[in-house]
């Protein structure tokens, strides 16, 4: 890659993230690409030239932030933590991630395109990873071979939106955090996770 492709990335890279920071801020609708040219020190016609449209830059930002989302996961399930510690990582990423996304970004975005590429990627990436996840639980002893894999993501999906729930967890500390974290591996009874014979 020569000086003016690393000068060209650079840019687009930036203008990605002041789009992504305004549009979780203000929602997709509310900001302008003069806002967006503003924000990342660039003209207007420099993004329409990078990316065609708005709706085309909020793909690539959505894909960007997806994709690298996506490779943080896929560097925990491949790393050598074992199970439990795997699942409370992904849990609390997973927060993490969601709060970049305010309530006015994801109702802002209603195009019947980026809803359906938001789901494929749910559907046919982040999912079949989450299920990977759970048969090296299996495999490990921790996750009991009698409960269907289907049940046990739909456990952590009902889990990880509690957990994501702003209102709810706004002026909850870490403790609180991590005695949820406790709950959902132990359940009531309070017994520690033990692999299974």
């Amino acid at each position: 890659m020569d000086g003016y492709q690393r000068r060209t990335e650079k840019k687009k890279e930036q203008i990605r993230n002041s789009a992504f920071e305004l549009f979780s801020i203000y929602g997709v609708e509310k900001v302008s690409i003069a806002e967006i040219a503003k924000k990342a020190k660039v003209s207007p016609v420099t993004i329409y030239n990078y990316f065609g449209s708005k709706e085309d830059l909020l793909k690539e930002v959505l894909s960007d932030f997806m994709n690298k989302e996506l490779e943080s996961y896929q560097e925990l399930l491949n790393s050598d933590l074992p199970f439990p510690k795997k699942v409370e990582k992904t849990i609390f990423e997973k927060r993490e991630a969601a709060k970049a996304f305010n309530a006015e970004f994801l109702k802002s975005i209603t195009d019947p395109f980026l809803k359906e590429f938001i789901n494929d990627f749910t559907n046919n990436k982040a999912i079949p990873m989450l299920m990977d996840l759970i048969e090296q639980g299996r495999k490990e002893g921790y996750v009991n071979k009698n409960i269907s894999t289907e049940a046990i993501i739909i456990y952590i999906h009902t889990f990880s939106e509690a957990i994501q729930r702003s209102e709810l967890l706004t002026n909850y500390n870490i403790d609180i955090l991590l005695d949820l974290t406790n709950l959902f591996f132990y359940g009531l009874q309070g017994q520690s996770m033990e692999k299974e014979a």
